[in-house]
């Protein structure tokens, strides 16, 4: 019953488009473990997500391309082309918030299997830094145990993970 209640919160806070997704999935990690707060986060987050996307499709997306114009269908020609493509790269690159990118796509014609699988894939190597770091900063229990082999290497993956939109400006910028 925790992981059934765990899932809803965190589907429902997605949905919801509620600050404190990194707190979540911390306690996430911290609760169930790196390896299940990971299917957990991504399960929740992806489900959640999903709702957004179908709602802002069904409820507001004529009315958002009649006030945008002719930019929107040039903007959902070039999103739809390669969809998946720039969904992965959206959800693998944190470059822009969470809640836009579920979103944003809802205004294009990307299919809903596109989103699902773009996101469920694009958001599994961040979620499972942030649910192992959970876990690892569930074990601390003095100051002493924050320089162990696990909380270093949870730490250097979360900070590999927050290098990646300089990396990519970086190489943007040399292309």
């Amino acid at each position: 019953t925790a992981f059934i209640i765990g899932f809803l919160i965190y589907t429902i806070s997605t949905a919801l488009s509620l600050p404190g997704g990194l707190i979540l999935s911390l306690s996430m990690g911290l609760v169930f473990g790196r390896w299940a707060g990971t299917v957990l986060i991504v399960l929740a987050a992806t489900l959640g997500a999903t709702l957004v996307f179908l709602a802002a499709r069904y409820i507001f997306a004529d009315m958002a391309r009649k006030k945008i114009g002719g930019l929107a269908q040039k903007i959902n020609e070039g999103f739809t082309k390669d969809a998946f493509n720039y969904l992965l790269f959206l959800r693998l690159v944190p470059l822009f918030p969470f809640w836009l990118v579920n979103l944003a796509p809802a205004f294009t014609n990307v299919s809903l299997k596109t989103y699902v699988t773009a996101t469920a894939i694009g958001i599994l190597p961040g979620t499972f830094v942030f649910a192992n770091l959970g876990q690892n900063l569930g074990r601390i229990s003095s100051t002493k145990e924050l320089l162990t082999p696990g909380i270093l290497g949870a730490f250097v993956l979360l900070g590999v993970f927050a290098l990646i939109p300089v990396l990519y400006k970086k190489y943007k910028a040399k292309a």
